[in-house]
């Protein structure tokens, strides 16, 4: 009986699509759990022959006497020796419909193993699939008392991919197939973004599309079921539309979805290979377990999301800035943002800014006061609907559906105090006529304004500061030539100060947004409505070290770098809740002084009244060995044999 091979277009002709043999296939997996073992932090070398070594391959477990006596001849994939006594049993088939194979016959060796007296297979693991059609994994876990396996589970989602030992090792210290808590390292997160980026690319998908195909991907994740990867290019994409629209209707965002929805290709041979570009994404998130850590509190659709929108090639064609989240995070903590706070973001983006206050509300507030803050106290703004989309996306991937996101200009727009069922909160209108100001807090990194541009960044602050109650604290990023420039920009910065105090001014690294392109910028922390007094006290503070470095086209944390805003958070949380405690003057770093009314450039920028370090010996030796240097290279380069 000739063979059947699956079929698909080339150039208009139909070819059969040849795979592998089964025993091709059936080494790959092996190959692939060993790879995949080695690089999530297992030692494979034989802990016969390595006293650190945790890998039995096939045959060689039977070396153990132990495990021999249990398993005859009979020779599973792998074995992993996870302490002394205790072991975790690996079976591997070539194709992904013998998943269900795979674990049971694993399940059937750890059942023999499980009948010594002493030892014991605590997991095992059924890996089914090729390099190709990629790799499904299913676990389990050993349960004593019903002499069964278990599915290791999180939160009734399925752990999808080979364990970590620190997960592992969890089991064991828990003993039980139940995770109490799962999270997914960011160089996870990374690597996963990374791998969809490049079959997006090989797909030839756009990178401005790149963005809101993974919003659409995990929004139809947070359902029950995932897609059906086996279905056609034409049922399987808007199976995943499908999905997406109904998350977004369940929250209320129905609208939003037309911005989002995924188009495929017209040629076929571009529908295949869009189908699996999405597929091989599928499987990177089940490869990193997503669907398991999603329901945790450790925030990692929205993580991986934004790493995604950083590192994904969509942020840059999307016109977005992503402020990063260490800036984010500290801005939420230095306003003490609180649950009876009503927040604004007027140029949101992809909601950073508001994001990183749900959650620190969110750690500091009883559930009732949480669902309050969400419902009735979260405002943003972004004036592409595509943006909004993402932000509300973002703030979905958090359990805050509900939000008070919109497509809109929010210089035409705003902010007036309502209540809604007897919570305190705001609304929009297309005209204030009422000088009711509901905003208490405002965290935002509005667009820089290009050379020509007629919107300068102050206008943003200016709309900011109209939509706020007297008292209110603003935290806004700017850029460094705002607080520098004449003409019009210091027309407002007196204006700034004459109908509101100014309470710190932050200068941050000059690489803040690799690996986006943008000026050296800061952050200004103003009170609302109180005219600046010459003698109030302003903090300012430049930040050399923020924990993160550069590291290849990435701006990623290294604990081996200084954190000064670590260092300066309480600080100014403090000092812009009472400007008169007393600071220690740090040369070059921080100070407090009154802002200097007679320069007539009115410069507000921390490089303009910190103090300079006194100058050593050293440094005075070295200063002069620099112009030595500087000036012999000189006369090198110019051919000049002696100095005039």
């Amino acid at each position: 009986m000739p063979k059947k091979f699956k079929q698909k277009t080339v150039n208009g002709k139909t070819v059969p699509i040849v795979k592998k043999s089964k025993a091709d296939s059936e080494f790959q997996s092996y190959t692939y759990i060993k790879n995949e073992l080695k690089e999530i932090g297992w030692n494979i070398k034989n802990p016969l022959r390595t006293s650190k070594g945790q890998l039995y391959t096939q045959h060689e477990c039977l070396g153990h006497p132990e495990i021999k006596a249990m398993l005859g001849k009979l020779t599973p994939e792998y074995v992993v020796k996870l302490r002394e006594d205790t072991f975790w049993v690996m079976e591997a088939k070539p194709t992904l419909d013998e998943l269900e194979v795979a674990f049971e016959e694993a399940v059937q060796y750890g059942k023999l193993i499980n009948k010594h007296k002493f030892v014991r297979a605590k997991i095992v693991t059924g890996v089914a699939g090729n390099d190709i059609d990629k790799y499904l994994v299913r676990s389990g876990f050993w349960v004593e008392e019903k002499q069964e396996f278990e599915p290791i589970i999180y939160e009734e989602k399925e752990i999808t991919s080979i364990l970590s030992p620190e997960i592992a090792k969890r089991l064991l210290e828990e003993n039980k197939p139940i995770l109490k808590e799962f999270d997914i390292p960011d160089e996870q997160l990374l690597k996963a973004a990374d791998y969809m980026n490049k079959k997006f690319h090989e797909a030839s998908i756009k990178k401005d599309k790149r963005a809101t195909i993974v919003a659409s991907m995990l929004l139809s994740l947070l359902g029950e079921t995932e897609p059906n990867y086996n279905d056609t290019p034409d049922v399987f994409v808007p199976d995943i539309n499908v999905r997406a629209s109904e998350a977004l209707k369940r929250h209320g965002k129905g609208g939003f979805f037309k911005y989002i929805t995924i188009q495929l290709p017209e040629k076929p041979d571009a529908k295949n290979k869009f189908k699996e570009a999405l597929v091989q994404a599928f499987f990177a998130l089940r490869k990193i377990n997503i669907k398991a850590a999603m329901r945790t509190g450790s925030d990692v659709l929205g993580r991986f999301y934004e790493t995604f929108l950083k590192y994904g090639n969509g942020a840059k064609d999307l016109g977005i800035v992503l402020t990063p989240r260490h800036i984010t995070e500290f801005a939420a903590e230095v306003l003490n943002v609180t649950h009876k706070d009503i927040i604004y973001d007027p140029t949101c983006g992809t909601a950073g800014f508001l994001v990183s206050c749900f959650y620190r509300v969110k750690r500091n507030s009883k559930q009732s006061q949480l669902d309050a803050f969400r419902l009735y106290r979260i405002f943003g703004l972004d004036l592409q609907s595509s943006v909004a989309t993402l932000a509300i996306v973002n703030m979905i991937f958090r359990g805050d559906g509900r939000n008070n996101i919109f497509n809109n200009d929010c210089l035409s727009q705003g902010l007036v105090t309502t209540t809604k069922d007897n919570q305190s909160s705001a609304k929009f209108v297309s005209r204030d006529t009422t000088n009711s100001k509901p905003i208490t807090k405002v965290l935002m990194n509005p667009p820089f304004a290009q050379p020509k541009s007629t919107e300068k960044e102050y206008h943003f602050v200016n709309h900011a500061l109209n939509q706020m109650e007297d008292g209110g604290l603003l935290f806004s990023i700017l850029p460094c030539s705002a607080m520098v420039k004449a003409s019009a920009y210091k027309k407002w910065r007196k204006t700034l100060l004459q109908n509101n105090t100014l309470l710190s001014v932050i200068t941050f690294v000059e690489d803040l947004f690799y690996p986006q392109s943008q000026p050296p910028c800061l952050a200004i922390i103003v009170k609302k409505g109180d005219p600046h007094p010459t003698s109030q006290n302003v903090l300012w503070i430049k930040i050399r070290n923020d924990g993160h470095r550069k590291v290849k086209g990435k701006r990623l944390p290294d604990s081996k770098v200084p954190n000064e805003l670590d260092n300066v958070k309480r600080l100014v949380q403090s000092f812009t809740t009472n400007p008169d405690i007393q600071v220690e003057n740090i040369p070059l770093f921080q100070k407090v002084s009154q802002i200097d009314f007679q320069d007539k450039q009115l410069e507000l920028i921390p490089e303009a009244y910190l103090d300079e370090k006194p100058l050593t010996i050293t440094d005075i030796q070295q200063g002069v060995e620099e112009t030595i240097r500087d000036t012999v290279a000189y006369l090198i380069r110019s051919g000049k044999e002696e100095v005039v």
